[in-house]
C-alpha cells in the first residue's frame, strides 16, 4: 500500500475494501482513499503506483475522484463517453495509457459533511453501472473509520516534495510539465508548481506523477 503517512488504519481499510469490491466487480484493478480538507483532495492510501499516479493527474487537471468531494456526490467515469473526455481530458488520457476504462468515485460523508472520498478503477468500461449502491454500502464503514483518524498535513508533503529526488527524473518532468503546459494554456513555472502540489496531494514523488502524465506522450507516440 502507498501514500499512508503512517495511516495504518487506512491501509487495513482499503485492503479489506479491495477484498470485498473485487468480489462484486471482478474488473476492479485500484483503489485509493482519499482525505477531503481545505477545500482540497489529498490520498491517505492507494492500491499501487500506477493508482497514486492517476490520483497526481486529477490534482492536476480535475477528475472524478475530485468533483466527487467537491460536489458531495458519486462521479462515474467511462472511457466511451465522450463527454467525460471534454470534461476531464488529461486524466481521460492518462487512464487510457494505463488500461483503465471506467471509474467510480464515492463521497465519504459524516453528519452531512464531504470527508473524504473512495476512488476504484477497472479495466472495462461500465464495470460498476448498477453496482453504485452496493459500493457505497460495502465501503462507508471502512472509510469513514480510516478518514476520521487520519493526520495529514500538506505543508509537510510538500515540505518532503523538496529532494533531490526531483533532480533525478529530470526528463519525465520535463515531458509532463509539456503536457500541462499545452493543456492548460499556462507557463512553465505556473505548470511546475501544479506538478508539485497534485504530487504532494497524491503522496508521491513528483517525478512518479510526472511519469503518469508523460505516460500520455508515450502511449500517443
Amino acid at each position: 500500500m502507498l501514500a499512508e503517512d503512517g495511516t495504518n488504519e487506512a491501509a487495513d481499510a482499503l485492503r479489506g475494501l479491495g477484498q470485498a469490491v473485487k468480489r462484486l466487480v471482478p474488473a476492479c484493478v485500484g483503489f485509493s482513499l482519499g482525505l477531503f480538507e481545505d477545500r482540497l483532495t489529498f490520498t491517505l492510501v492507494s492500491s499501487d503506483l500506477d493508482i497514486a499516479g492517476l490520483d497526481a493527474v486529477q490534482y492536476v487537471d480535475g477528475g472524478p475522484c475530485v468533483d466527487s468531494a467537491h460536489l458531495q456526490r458519486s462521479m462515474a467515469y467511462h472511457s466511451a463517453d465522450p463527454l467525460n473526455e471534454d470534461r476531464w481530458r488529461l486524466f481521460a488520457q492518462a487512464s487510457a495509457a494505463a488500461g483503465i476504462a471506467s471509474t467510480l468515485s464515492l463521497p465519504i460523508l459524516r453528519d452531512g459533511r464531504v470527508m473524504g472520498s473512495v476512488n476504484l478503477y477497472a479495466t472495462t468500461p461500465h464495470a460498476f453501472d448498477a453496482h453504485h449502491q452496493e459500493l457505497a454500502a460495502i465501503t462507508g464503514g471502512w472509510a469513514e473509520g480510516a478518514v476520521t483518524n487520519a493526520d495529514l498535513s500538506f505543508r509537510t508533503r510538500l515540505a518532503a516534495a523538496e529532494t533531490p529526488e526531483r533532480l533525478r527524473a529530470k526528463d519525465s518532468v520535463d515531458l509532463a510539465l509539456g503536457v500541462i503546459v499545452e493543456s492548460q494554456r499556462v507557463s512553465f513555472p505556473i505548470a511546475a508548481e501544479r506538478l508539485r502540489e497534485a504530487a504532494a496531494r497524491a503522496g508521491i514523488t513528483e517525478a512518479q506523477a510526472a511519469r503518469a502524465i508523460a505516460r500520455i506522450l508515450l502511449a500517443d507516440g
